[in-house]
């Protein structure tokens, strides 16, 4: 299958030739081999026995083989970081070592942070232009500048489209799956999860079941900043035998550090006369397919509109699902960008914005998600008041919606379709 170019390549392409050593992380299966094997001269696949074990006798291997080294799956022999590391204090050159890994070391191993030797990179499911159906027009890195360019274009990827890709996921060896056996291989990365990679990293899972019914009520709150103890509570309705908070605190750590979660994180501005905003970030899975998979609510009840409702301001379960889908592609993009993603709340809930970009200068991008072809004055409100308080600072509002066109409102609002948004 012909290698299908992302968005970190770019990236990679800048960084590789003056950095010595990246290590790409991100959850299985997002594509973090493929990509660095395109510019590999030799691989080390640390998850084959084989290879593990020559490492394991001769660490030094990795200086004695042609750059750049792609070390696979690293975190199997922790001993290989502190290697690359110290190869890197002897020979700080670029483009010489590549690490990807879908989980840090196991409990009980401490390494050195690599700090000032290894950057890391995170990588993500496909965002939506990186999928090939339309070329996006609309580029954040330009709405970050604070110029507010003008905004054209149209597009006829409709709502099922959207719900096909929500359904697809971004993972590149699942999407081009159907019917029974892309179901089939969304079960299997969830009990992959919880059976192998938990227990492989040192995490013992007592009641799998529970675990799975923790997730399903977690991915059930997707796009919420539900707490944890209501997650809970749904996932153990009925049951006299409830697992300690503590017990589930620690499955949640480690299924963030296994990249399975990616909660979006509160936004709290430095130097901003902002007050009184939540700290409590939003609840997002790797990818939203893994979430309408374990809720179990397929393409035409999401149609229809079924599905318990998620909040106030997504609405329906397919509403939660596409700022879900909104929110993976904008973090890429602002990645791409070295920008920052928040979501912004009032602790009084009067006052919410979907998603806060923040780019090196501290100037911000506000995007509201909507699920409609169309926006009203109702949709920009709490965009409004956020410019006003900020002022010269908000670089630009958007609201991102399943419409046709990208344009600018008469209030200099942008109104753009997810398929219409890239880098």
């Amino acid at each position: 299958m012909a290698y299908r170019r992302r968005i970190l390549d770019d990236v990679l392409d800048e960084l590789l030739p003056q950095l010595a050593a990246i290590a790409i992380e991100g959850a299985k299966g997002v594509g973090k081999t493929a990509t660095a094997g395109e510019r590999a001269s030799t691989v080390l696949s640390l998850d084959d026995p084989r290879q593990r074990e020559v490492l394991t006798a001769n660490l030094d291997r990795i200086t004695q083989v042609p750059p750049p080294v792609l070390l696979d799956e690293w975190q199997l022999l922790p001993a290989v970081w502190d290697r690359v590391r110290r190869a890197v204090d002897d020979d700080s050159s670029g483009g010489q070592y590549l690490l990807a890994g879908s989980a840090g070391v196991g409990p009980g191993i401490r390494l050195h942070s690599g700090a000032g030797r290894i950057v890391s990179l995170a990588m993500r499911p496909m965002a939506f232009s990186e999928r090939g159906l339309v070329e996006p027009v609309v580029s954040l890195g330009d709405l970050l500048t604070g110029r507010r360019p003008d905004l054209g274009g149209d597009v006829d990827v409709d709502l099922p489209a959207y719900v096909d890709e929500i359904l697809r996921s971004g993972f590149p060896g699942i999407r081009d799956l159907s019917g029974r056996a892309l179901g089939v291989q969304l079960d299997s990365y969830v009990t992959r999860v919880v059976e192998r990679e938990l227990p492989e990293n040192g995490v013992n899972v007592r009641r799998p079941h529970t675990l799975r019914a923790w997730l399903a009520a977690y991915a059930a709150a997707t796009s919420t900043d539900a707490a944890y103890s209501a997650i809970l509570d749904a996932a153990t309705a009925g049951d006299h035998d409830k697992p300690a908070r503590q017990t589930v605190d620690a499955y949640r750590d480690h299924l963030q550090r296994l990249f399975v979660l990616d909660p979006v994180p509160a936004w709290l501005p430095v130097f901003a006369p902002l007050k009184r905003l939540t700290r409590t970030p939003k609840h997002h899975l790797v990818d939203p397919a893994l979430a309408a998979r374990l809720v179990g609510v397929g393409k035409e009840a999401l149609l229809r509109g079924d599905g318990s409702r998620a909040s106030a301001s997504t609405g329906t379960w397919l509403g939660a699902l596409f700022e879900s889908l909104v929110t993976q592609s904008v973090r890429v993009y602002a990645a791409a960008n070295n920008a920052g993603v928040g979501h912004l709340r009032t602790k009084s809930t009067d006052r919410e914005v979907d998603l806060i970009v923040e780019g090196e200068d501290r100037r911000v991008v506000a995007i509201e998600v909507k699920l409609a072809p169309t926006v009203d004055d109702r949709d920009v409100c709490h965009l409004h008041w956020l410019g006003a308080q900020l002022g010269e600072r908000v670089a630009d509002r958007i609201v991102v919606t399943t419409g046709p066109y990208a344009y600018r409102r008469a209030d200099g609002i942008g109104v753009v379709p997810l398929a219409l948004l890239g880098p």
